[in-house]
């Protein structure tokens, strides 16, 4: 049986999942910024249809954590943000990705849809996988309306722990 070809978006942004492992060192490129607590590097690993990704580094006595962000959309088209939101919730909850060489993981959660009077909406997946170091680890899509005309659609992968066992539970 032949393997499976992977398209570009779910083989690179796999890349970036596997090097979470490792808080995105094997990603990280030249450092575009540093700023009081937190450090942004340029990722080494472009995700088809972004402007840019990097590497959040922070650094601070609380959080030594890292997170990565894919800069998806940014203009001043609402339907073409609203598009580029919802392509890139599909390309996340549709993508298998393998971890350490484990089964293909893929992500779960719900997509919230955008509605005309809302300037921010965001939709988190949960990678669905058994081994520990990502029990906590989220994709999620944001739609986010800077100013009057202004819009952004940003992917972001990271660690979150959630307030609500619940909330984390039900979909």
């Amino acid at each position: 049986k032949p393997a499976q070809t992977l398209s570009p978006f779910t083989e690179n942004l796999g890349k970036v999942i596997q090097s979470f492992r490792n808080n995105y060192y094997e990603v990280q490129g030249e450092l575009l910024s540093s700023v009081e607590d937190v450090d942004t590097y340029r990722c080494s690993v472009s995700i088809p249809g972004s402007k840019r990704s990097v590497i959040y580094r922070f650094h601070s006595r609380e959080d030594t954590t890292a997170g990565w962000q894919a800069s998806m959309y940014s203009g001043d088209n609402y339907n073409a943000a609203v598009k580029s939101y919802k392509e890139t919730c599909r390309l996340v909850s549709k993508g298998k990705f393998n971890i350490q060489g484990n089964a293909a993981a893929g992500f779960s959660g719900k997509t919230e849809m955008p509605e005309g009077t809302l300037r921010f909406v965001s939709s988190a997946y949960k990678l669905t996988t058994k081994d520990p170091a990502y029990k906590h680890f989220y994709a999620e899509v944001e739609l986010v309306n800077l100013t009057f005309d202004q819009w952004e659609v940003h992917l972001n992968l990271q660690n979150k722990k959630v307030d609500n066992e619940d909330e984390e539970e039900g979909e």
